[in-house]
């Protein structure tokens, strides 16, 4: 199925790159100015990113990684959040990829036919960033990764298995499947407590995903003890508390919690007919997600050393 937003996108430069994740002979590895997409080849299949690169840009540049939510895209999330222009504020690249039937495989069998077939979206992702960093000089200190729904659950699939990232921002997300033993990461989550499709008390939601996963506060309380952080403050200005914890080498998990929120991605573009399609509830207008992820994210790179 198509979507209006998708011209846009599939009017922008396409940079095309060889199997192996190198640029082919028809590709510039140059990332340009603007909205642009580009494949690669991983594992067999071919996978699209969009792309945003400010007028001004960092050299080397922030990347923030942005995942869209189960039966959406790329293309859907870029024109729905905001981070273009957040990138456009503060110069530094966006990176909308696809996932396969728009959805993405994050561990317990979720989600869609991507969780079932067993996709390895973490190496999707990981062969993203390689062949971004061929592209444009990127900041290996200040990689992130955020997402909602489906996408929140992948960024915490990506804190599990990879060290390619200084911080993750979920929202209205959780973690599922295996996480033994992750390596400390700087976590904001954001959730609401009226989300009925990924419950912030926990237990199996709505939705044809039946997500189960933990309690919202029990997830972030064992991401403390990951990064081995402090006593968390807790401030509160309703509708919306704040719990952020100080961590070890300058690290932070903070939980902010909106009371009365649903599944959605706060002050964002409300597109009705869309988003009950993809079971997103009304956006909260208590904050700006996208302004308040990056602001955590600005002030937590990956700490020296």
């Amino acid at each position: 199925m198509r979507y209006p937003w998708l011209a846009v996108v599939s009017a922008s430069l396409l940079l095309l790159t060889g199997c192996d994740g190198r640029p082919g002979r028809h590709g510039d590895p140059t990332v340009p100015i603007g909205q642009s997409s580009r494949t690669l080849t991983v594992d067999g299949r071919q996978r699209t990113v969009h792309l945003y690169r400010p007028a001004t840009l960092d050299s080397p540049a922030p990347l923030v990684v942005m995942l869209h939510g189960g039966f959406g895209s790329g293309g859907q999330a870029e024109s729905s959040y905001g981070w273009d222009a957040e990138a456009d504020a503060h110069h530094f690249l966006v990176a909308y990829p696809d996932g396969l039937d728009r959805a993405w495989s994050v561990g317990g069998g979720c989600c869609g036919a991507p969780g079932r077939t067993g996709v390895d979206d973490v190496r999707f992702i990981s062969a993203m960033l390689d062949d971004i960093r061929r592209g444009v000089p990127v900041d290996p200190a200040r990689v992130y990764a955020t997402g909602i729904s489906n996408g929140g659950l992948l960024a915490y699939r990506l804190a599990c298995d990879t060290t390619e990232f200084a911080a993750i921002g979920p929202d209205s997300a959780t973690m599922l499947g295996d996480c033994a033993a992750p390596s400390p990461v700087s976590v904001i989550h954001l959730h609401g407590t009226a989300d009925t499709r990924i419950p912030y008390h926990g237990g199996t939601g709505e939705g044809v995903a039946h997500i189960d996963g933990p309690a919202v506060p029990d997830l972030i309380a064992a991401w403390r003890a990951t990064d081995r952080c402090g006593t968390p403050a807790v401030t509160t200005a309703d509708p919306v508390t704040v719990m952020t914890a100080t961590c070890e080498h300058g690290r932070a998990v903070e939980l902010v919690t909106i009371a009365g929120a649903g599944h959605q991605w706060p002050g964002s573009t409300s597109h009705p007919a869309i988003d009950r399609l993809l079971g997103i509830d009304p956006p909260s207008t208590a904050l700006s997600a996208t302004g308040t992820i990056w602001d955590f994210f600005a002030a937590h790179p990956r700490p020296a050393g």
